[in-house]
């Protein structure tokens, strides 16, 4: 049986709706115009279930009954944490994928709309990577469980479609960042733990230590920009295969270039210090955006320069709410 979209408006269920990305399509869906009307937006955060367990998704499902899902929710962490318990990611991702992914069958979901992150490349790979190339060999051996996990979203996508005909998809965004991001120091994404370090370094007069040499590339996007993106696919995206949600290759930088564009929008005029006594982790994923660009040519990404001052902005405001 093929997945029939529900007559009348769409009842959206978002997982992980507190997170980066969530609080980005919340934003888009409530302040940008993208909700439609009629349409009622659901945004769950851990409180309101632990996906891990069965019992508490099929419960939530239950409760809001929706016909579309953007499954965003993960158990992540930083680098550090992720090569100290790939065990944990690994499980606990199976986990929560594999009930959201089959209470949205069981319960009738038209459409699922699951979130996978750059990690999932193959570490030895031919750069720039494009959607067909993420099982052509192992993901970077640091994070080696969460990736995994988060492969096997587009493996059950594909069974999914075949034995049911389910017009389940993913996305995979390169390296989000923006207001509401885990700016915690010891387990945030890269940028927004250089931005609290930054502000601390600042208020206390020292300098700014980096974790590594700073010379990993990497392609960062602002959440906004990502959120506008998945609103689209959900809308307007009709393939099972997974879409890279990144800028182009032309706009990737190292880390030593964005902690300098985070040093200015903070003001701060100390010194930096690369600590090359630690890990890099992967020095490059460079993704292609090539397929993204052939269904929207026109869409323009916030420049990098601009979403980092506005995110910083709102990371000084928002000391009190901020994930530190």
């Amino acid at each position: 049986m093929g997945s029939e979209i529900p007559a009348g408006p769409m009842r959206v269920l978002v997982t992980g709706g507190s997170g980066l990305v969530g609080k980005a399509i919340e934003h888009v869906v409530q302040q940008e115009g993208g909700k439609l009307e009629g349409e009622e937006w659901i945004f769950l955060s851990s409180k309101d279930a632990d996906l891990v367990d069965v019992v508490q998704t099929r419960a939530v499902f239950e409760k809001y009954r929706p016909t579309h899902v953007i499954h965003l929710a993960a158990k992540v962490g930083g680098l550090f944490l992720h090569m100290r318990e790939n065990l944990h990611f690994l499980r606990n991702n199976l986990k929560i994928n594999d009930n959201v992914l089959q209470t949205s069958h069981e319960m009738g979901v038209a459409k699922v709309v699951s979130c996978l992150s750059s990690c999932i490349f193959p570490d030895k790979t031919t750069y720039p990577i494009d959607e067909t190339m993420i099982h052509n060999g192992p993901p970077h051996d640091s994070n080696f469980g969460y990736s995994h996990a988060k492969r096997m979203i587009d493996v059950q996508n594909r069974a999914y479609f075949q034995q049911y005909g389910h017009r389940y998809t993913a996305v995979i965004p390169t390296n989000v960042f923006g207001p509401h991001d885990n700016f915690n120091i010891e387990n945030g994404h890269v940028l927004s733990a250089l931005m609290n370090k930054t502000y601390k370094a600042k208020k206390e007069g020292t300098p700014v230590n980096v974790c590594g040499s700073g010379a990993p590339r990497r392609q960062f996007i602002y959440s906004l920009d990502i959120g506008r993106l998945i609103v689209w696919v959900l809308r307007n995206y009709e393939e099972v295969e997974p879409i890279i949600l990144s800028v182009g290759e032309e706009d990737e930088i190292s880390i030593k270039e964005a902690v300098e564009m985070i040093a200015k929008a903070l003001d701060f005029k100390g010194e930096i210090h690369f600590d090359t006594t630690m890990s890099d982790g992967q020095m490059k994923k460079t993704a292609s955006n090539a397929k993204l660009r052939r269904y929207l040519p026109e869409f323009s990404f916030t420049p990098l320069k601009e979403a980092i001052k506005m995110t910083c902005d709102w990371f000084e405001n928002n000391q009190d709410i901020a994930r530190i």
